[in-house]
């Protein structure tokens, strides 16, 4: 469906930015998209912290039909919640978002958010401090997502299976990648590639 290993200086014509940010290059001989996110870049909406923040940054397509999409990124951050992974959007009010989020001088937490009626939940486990990338997945099957993570690009492990009540099966859905610096600029993250392929059923956790 779509292969992006940001091997040339333009990227693919189907994908397009919500919230472009100010400073983005393509390496091409590293071979991976670079984004330094503006400060005071967020999506959230409401739950506990009380705020609605949808201006994070945000390359995606549209895609119809059930998919798995697949990253590598790599993060040099410098604020709390400095973050950068994978998003899945229906509307502000409808999306899921996965990536690991910066604590500073304590485990980083890796986990997923997921919006439903303009509210958002975030579930986390703790990632290593001294880690600087991972492997991020999101499944869609029907309106269904599995989100899983990985060290290493072949072992995966499931972080959260949801449903997105605004999903309406047939209508597509914007998907691909986001970071954000919800404090303040100075975040660098790297996307090694970005792959989303036709789902052929359930793919395996390890």
């Amino acid at each position: 469906m779509l292969s992006e290993a940001f091997s040339t200086a333009a990227l693919d014509p189907r994908l397009r930015w919500h919230c472009e940010p100010r400073r983005w290059t393509i390496d091409t001989v590293k071979r991976r998209l670079r984004i330094e996110p503006d400060g005071a870049t967020d999506f959230w909406q409401r739950t506990h912290y009380g705020f609605e923040a949808d201006n994070g940054h945000f390359l995606f397509a549209e895609t119809v039909g059930d998919f798995v999409m697949t990253t590598r990124v790599h993060f040099l951050p410098k604020h709390q919640y400095d973050q950068a992974g994978l998003m899945v959007r229906l509307s502000a009010a409808c999306w899921i978002k996965t990536s690991v989020e910066y604590e500073p001088d304590a485990p980083a937490r890796l986990g997923a958010v997921v919006t439903n009626a303009g509210y958002s939940d975030w579930s986390t486990q703790e990632f290593p401090a001294d880690r600087t990338d991972t492997w991020l997945r999101i499944r869609r099957e029907r309106a269904d997502y599995t989100v899983d993570a990985s060290l290493d690009g072949r072992r995966w492990q499931q972080i959260r299976m949801a449903h997105l009540h605004d999903d309406r099966l047939a209508a597509p859905v914007a998907c691909g990648l986001y970071a954000c610096s919800p404090e303040a600029g100075g975040f660098v993250t790297e996307f090694a590639h970005l792959d989303i392929t036709a789902s052929l059923g359930s793919a395996p956790t390890s």
